[in-house]
């Protein structure tokens, strides 16, 4: 059968929006309300676990039921010391290399909600006062500070605004859209979600449902490594995840196609459901491109190490210069959405 078309204009608002929205591990409530509101009219059963996860739900026939999963929480920073300078010292939400945010804006919220704007900076920022040694500082984490936009110059100051440790930094996205391109921040794994929902809204505006009982789990812990450890029913006899190809450097992955891994950092993926996924790309005439990630885990590993006797599989839109500021195009997300289509119509 033909595939559905994709609503690529609600698609991109919506990761828009969703890039919009602030969400770094440990914080992603925000976050979570809007890919609600995005699935509204979706014939959905939404619940959330108790630790904070999101599971949709759409019934059918439980004979095979499937999953989905991508992870909503992204990147960030929090408080780990105010500094006597007044400056904040911080401690990574996620794995980044400091220097891919050196020089970002920065927000930082307090216990109470109020908000101060800043920018991560090295220590010794400036050639003209530091000459050679700022160039030459090593980029790791007791080398980094919020510079607040703040008259605040000792850590009394800083605390009288009510900034303590613990307050999340949130990294500024800088989302832009441009000749099909996707430019942003956290990208990593919003562009995923929004594949999720687009493929979704593509099966509902076409009057169609999952050939089984789907279940899509969007998960709130994946940066720090156990996002899918739990969530998944315990029925679900497969699962594929919906995360980021790393494109770049001498990767096979590109910006224009699906992205189906074979192997990452924990080992290889279920091998009859990636051939699986392979063809069906190949009968939909689907651009796809298989690939391996060294450096790179995924919530269907989490679901694994915890015990989950299923088949899992990954997929996902490319995406250049990941955990930095990144980018993608449309025809991958596209591209991504209809293989996700194209896998719960099919047997």
């Amino acid at each position: 059968m033909n595939l559905p078309p994709i609503p690529m204009d609600e698609t991109l608002d919506f990761l828009v929006d969703l890039l919009n929205t602030p969400s770094p591990t440990g914080d992603t409530e925000q976050a979570m309300a809007r890919v609600e509101a995005g699935v509204a009219e979706l014939p959905l059963d939404i619940r959330r676990t108790h630790k904070g996860g999101l599971v949709l739900t759409w019934p059918g026939d439980d004979a095979h039921p499937r999953a989905l999963t991508a992870h909503v929480d992204t990147l960030g920073a929090m408080v780990r010391r105010v500094k006597e300078s007044g400056r904040l010292r911080l401690t990574p939400l996620g794995s980044y290399d400091w220097h891919a945010v050196e020089g970002e804006g920065c927000t930082v919220v307090t216990g109470e909600g109020r908000a101060y704007r800043g920018t991560i900076l090295p220590t010794k920022a400036s050639v003209h006062i530091y000459g050679p040694e700022a160039r030459d500082l090593k980029r790791v984490e007791e080398n980094y500070e919020v510079r607040l936009d703040a008259r605040t110059a000792s850590q009394d100051e800083t605390e009288a605004l009510g900034i303590s440790v613990g307050d999340f930094v949130y990294l500024d996205p800088r989302v832009e859209v441009n000749a099909g391109f996707v430019r942003s921040r956290h990208l990593d794994d919003k562009a995923g979600v929004a594949c999720i929902v687009g493929a979704l809204l593509a099966l509902h505006q076409a009057g169609l449902a999952p050939r089984y009982r789907l279940d899509v789990l969007i998960s709130n812990y994946e940066e720090v490594g156990h996002g899918g450890a739990s969530g998944i029913p315990a029925d679900v006899e497969e699962l594929v995840a919906v995360d980021m190809a790393a494109a770049g450097g001498n990767q096979n992955s590109d910006e224009f196609s699906a992205g189906i891994c074979a192997k990452d950092s924990g080992g290889p993926y279920h091998l009859e459901l990636r051939r699986r996924l392979e063809k069906l790309a190949q009968e939909h005439q689907i651009p796809y491109r298989v690939d391996i990630y060294p450096f790179y885990g995924s919530d269907g590993e989490a679901a694994w190490h915890a015990g989950a006797d299923l088949k899992v599989g990954l997929i996902g839109p490319g995406v250049d210069a990941s955990h930095a500021y990144e980018r993608t195009h449309r025809d991958s997300l596209e591209a991504t959405a209809q293989l996700i289509t194209a896998y719960l119509l099919a047997e």
